[in-house]
């Protein structure tokens, strides 16, 4: 059901984002003949045009959005429409596409706690994904402008440990897993949100390219709607379990991004504890990656 509601959103912000373009480039070659004496015997003038199809893909609507633009010759442009005008712009976008690493931060420290070692995991395999896909801003020049936007974001915890993460159950005081006889092959701790950014962003003038240099960030509100334990192993195959896992309800971060044209690099850092336990007080989550669409 939830992988449907992603589908119907990415479904809903792309429709009418694709057009296909056609760019008309004339190129004039004038040739002059000439005599012994230097005088003008014949004056030809070439005209070619050339056209090149290709589509468009928008970021979003209203006269921020960027673009990105294939043409038959597999030339990539991506482009800002700025404007130097104040006003809102607000609808249906499909922004700040992150995939990046996730970390935990227990109490300050990059290293785990006892009480927290059997969360464990593997660096490299711990992701931060995340998009939006509703925003709501104002431009008040066009170099800055601010929004508040709507989008999903996923953080995937490849744990090290042959465990099984139960679920919730009341007067819980931390953390509850059983210790399995199992070699799993994929061990994957899995938090939801909705998240809410506002977002101040600073940008540059654009460029000969159509590209500019953007400085973003603010605050940023997350509502959790699921938790999950994917584990895939020979004894057991694939086996999925939902539950809230104590994962905190709401929490409340910073997000900072950087970038050029519709590339960049993000971080986001949560301010309040991970899970709603006592004894994992002081775990925190902290990712950073890469993004595009700005």
């Amino acid at each position: 059901m939830k992988r449907s509601i992603i589908i119907a959103i990415i479904t809903a912000c792309a429709t009418g984002a694709f057009a296909q373009s056609t760019t008309t480039t004339t190129t004039t070659k004038t040739v002059v003949t000439t005599n012994d004496k230097g005088d003008t015997v014949q004056v030809r003038t070439d005209t070619v045009k050339t056209k090149k199809k290709g589509f468009r893909f928008s970021f979003g609507k209203g006269e921020d959005a960027a673009s990105v633009s294939v043409n038959r010759r597999d030339t990539i442009r991506t482009e800002d429409k700025p404007s130097k005008a104040p006003g809102f712009s607000w609808g249906l976008t499909l922004s700040r596409l992150d995939l990046g690493l996730a970390t935990l931060v227990d109490n300050g420290s990059f290293n785990l706690s006892p009480q927290n070692n059997f969360l464990r995991y593997r660096s490299w395999k711990s992701s931060n994904v995340g998009f939006d896909f509703i925003q709501v801003g104002y431009r008040f020049n066009s170099a800055f402008r601010i929004y508040v936007s709507g989008g999903l974001d996923w953080t995937h915890f490849r744990l090290r440990e042959d465990i099984t993460i139960q679920k919730e159950q009341p007067g819980d005081l931390g953390l509850v897993y059983t210790t399995d006889n199992i070699d799993y092959s994929k061990n994957r701790f899995t938090s939801s949100y909705f998240r809410i950014p506002l977002t101040f962003d600073w940008r540059s003038h654009v460029n000969s390219e159509g590209k500019r240099f953007h400085i973003a960030g603010g605050p940023m509100l997350g509502v959790l709607y699921n938790g999950r334990v994917k584990q895939i192993s020979d004894e057991n195959g694939k086996q999925k379990a939902n539950d809230n896992y104590h994962f905190t309800k709401w929490r409340y971060g910073m997000t900072a991004r950087l970038g050029y044209g519709a590339w960049g690099v993000y971080g986001k850092y949560y301010f309040n504890d991970m899970f709603d336990t006592p004894v994992q007080n002081g775990l925190r989550n902290f990712s950073f990656g890469i993004m595009l669409g700005f």
